[in-house]
């Protein structure tokens, strides 16, 4: 819901449970008044007649109180905008005026020829709003050094906490929580995509619980570089400031009639805790932000830790009857299949079969797959190209490079430059012929290296590749979405360097990392509900011991409910599987399909975190609900505690479907949990159903 003043300078966009409102005043200044619990129109008009401080000329009235800080005038904080030309830097705007539709609302400034928008959105069943600002040049060219998609203002709180998501690969999505001290706190990626390091959203809270408490939350929709910066100004008020590109050496040019549409920056406000705002967070990507969420994604199985790069017809053959036994909806081949790509030495951007391992190309494989009762996918990582392959000795100059310097080699491959549009249409041809030659159901888009040297050394301004590529695979994912709409899309990047609201926009799931051990993704899978669904995080089981990253050994049941916990997928080789586990194996897929519609689009809640001892997540929907539930250690033969459940109706009636136990109001879980932990590294699932 949208209210707006009589004067038109004071609006209001509320959601269930919040209001978000701005003010201008007669000078022309965009002022934050509030952002939080639910308000009217009259509540805000109260708080825009309220004086600015009349402070010290060390110190501005405007900071911390801006909406949206421009750089020049009376302005000490982190600039949102920074402009310039030849004759002139930073911004000396005038308000012009504001319109709606399409559920936005639309401030619009000027500054001489360069136009300044504004944009939110709230929608009447979600408490997110969505922020963006547009830039439209009708003069000489401007070079746009730092645009960012929005400032946030909280309100005065005597302390604020910090939450963010941290890592590297192999150790994504790791939460950690910190007081948050004068200065700024900066978190981002300088990597050219999202980056393992860093998941762009922050929370901040004073005092929040799970359950309880007020939690105010920000999330970045952009899979290049980007940058958020929290600061709590000398007056302790704190902004927050996001968007695309990390420092301000420079973000495109904009010539005459061109413009530039930044990222979203979502906000969320909720005073239902860390669990509450994780729980709408979820919700408003199934319903806004992932394609087809209402569909439940298959079982895959993944041929990557069964062969690595040693791949041929034959073996995928049998490796795909084994999954279709076991109850696997879609097989996936991974790398090896293309070019000269018998390591990683060879083959990336040639993009058609090899002939001596698929002689009929895939078609006969697909078909095959097709036969078995399963979906056929493939593995791709177009975005880059070996020194070793046809493309490259063809187009040395298609990739990022500096004149004159050493062109830094990860993995053996170097960064093709899709700000280029013949590269663009290399790899439209390339994949949609990939697409159209065979039966082909999933592609798991890969990216395993950052920008080094990004350079474009013929461009006038070789800067705006940086956002050109993103811009580049983001039309490029359309418009091969839009041609074969019965294809899903994988998102990854060595694991989880690529997750964002962006790339979710145009992905169906994404690969939340590249370490299978199923304790240690009890951390990842818990950092990564803080802001995504368990809709789009695929995990699979894997062989045991783990031989990519610890050695250490756990029981195919901990493995599968681990993975079950999101999208499961099975990536162990099953030619080395005994005919027991194969059986335990399809047990659990079985398990998983029942249990799939409540886990993907459930109510999630975080019942205890994975911190040692009993770990535990339950799904809620309708009248089912689902536990799953991890004994990490167990010490001194202490009992397995009890766990109070959530999200259900006090007054009803629920049934353990395996032991059953009736449970009345709130339902306390000990007997269920008891049966089924048993030592070190075990794992229960529990399904409760309302009478």
């Amino acid at each position: 819901m949208l209210e707006i003043s009589e004067d038109g300078r004071t609006w209001v966009l509320s959601g269930p449970a919040s209001s978000y409102a701005v003010h201008v005043t007669d000078r022309d200044e965009l002022l934050h008044l509030h952002w939080g619990p639910r308000i009217g129109l009259a509540d805000a008009e109260a708080l825009a007649v309220r004086p600015l401080p009349d402070y010290w000329p060390f110190e501005s009235p405007l900071d911390g109180r801006e909406e949206y800080p421009v750089e020049g005038g009376p302005r000490f904080v982190r600039p949102a905008l920074s402009v310039r030309t030849p004759e002139r830097r930073g911004t000396e705007w005038a308000y012009e005026g504001h319109d709606t539709g399409e559920g936005e609302l639309r401030l619009r400034f000027r500054d001489g020829d360069l136009a300044i928008t504004l944009h939110y959105r709230m929608r009447s069943w979600a408490d997110v709003v969505e922020r963006w600002v547009t830039l439209d040049n009708r003069g000489p060219s401007v070079e746009v050094l730092r645009a960012d998609s929005a400032t946030w203002t909280l309100p005065d709180r005597d302390t604020w906490r910090l939450s963010q998501l941290h890592g590297r690969w192999g150790a994504e999505s790791r939460l950690e929580r910190s007081a948050l001290t004068h200065g700024e706190k900066v978190v981002g990626s300088r990597r050219g995509h999202t980056g393992h390091q860093h998941l762009p959203w922050v929370a901040l809270d004073t005092d929040a619980t799970e359950e309880h408490g007020e939690v105010y939350g920000c999330a970045l929709g952009w899979s290049g570089s980007w940058r958020i910066a929290v600061s709590q100004l000398p007056d302790a008020r704190v902004q927050i400031t996001g968007g695309a590109g990390y420092d301000d050496s420079g973000l495109l040019m904009l010539g005459t009639g061109e413009s530039y549409t930044s990222p979203v920056f979502a906000g969320l406000w909720t005073d239902g805790g860390f669990g509450g705002a994780s729980r709408a967070w979820h919700a408003y990507q199934r319903a806004h932000v992932i394609p087809d969420a209402d569909r439940d994604r298959p079982v895959l199985f993944n041929s990557w830790e069964a062969t690595e790069f040693d791949i041929s017809e034959e073996q995928q053959r049998a490796l795909a009857e084994r999954a279709a036994a076991m109850g696997v909806e879609l097989f996936v081949v991974d790398d090896g299949w293309f070019g000269a790509r018998t390591s990683d030495r060879a083959g990336l951007g040639d993009w058609t079969p090899n002939p001596d391992r698929f002689p009929g190309g895939l078609k006969p494989l697909a078909d095959h797959v097709h036969g078995l009762g399963m979906q056929f996918g493939i593995w791709v990582e177009p975005e880059m190209v070996n020194p070793d392959s046809d493309l490259y000795r063809a187009h040395p100059d298609w990739v990022q490079y500096q004149s004159g310097r050493k062109r830094t080699e990860f993995r053996n491959q170097l960064v093709l430059n899709l700000a280029r549009e013949d590269v663009q249409e290399y790899l439209w041809q390339q994949l949609d012929g990939l697409l159209s030659s065979a039966p082909i159901d999933y592609v798991k888009w890969d990216f395993n290296r950052c920008f080094t040297d990004a350079g474009w050394p013929d461009d006038p301004y070789p800067q705006r590749l940086w956002v050109d590529h993103v811009h580049a695979l983001y039309a490029l994912l359309d418009r091969l979405r839009a041609a074969h709409p019965g294809v899903a899309f994988e998102s990854c990047s060595g694991g989880g360097g690529r997750i964002d609201l962006g790339v979710l926009g145009r992905t169906d799931q994404v690969w939340t990392s590249d370490n299978t051990d199923p304790l240690d993704r009890l951390a990842i899978q818990h950092g990564f509900s803080q802001i995504h669904p368990a809709r789009v995080m695929a995990a699979w089981v894997t062989d045991s011991p783990n031989a990519m990253l610890n050695q250490r050994a756990s029981s195919l049941r901990f493995r599968f409910v681990s993975a079950m916990a999101g999208v499961l997928g099975v990536g162990g080789d099953l030619t080395k599987w005994t005919e027991e586990e194969l059986a335990e194996a399809r047990d659990w897929v079985a398990l998983y399909k029942e249990i799939r519609p409540v886990v993907q689009r459930g109510d999630q809640y975080r019942l205890r975190p994975p911190e040692g001892g009993l770990s535990a997540v339950q799904y809620a929907l309708g009248d089912e609900t689902v536990v799953l539930a991890w004994l990490q250690a167990q010490r001194y033969g202490e009992p397995v505690p009890a766990l109070r459940l959530r999200g259900l109706d006090p007054t009803a009636s629920y049934e353990c479907l395996k032991t059953g136990e009736v449970h009345r109001g709130a339902v306390l879980l000990h007997h269920g949990l008891r049966i089924g932990l048993r030592g070190d590294l075990d794992a229960v699932v529990v399904r409760l159903k309302r009478k």
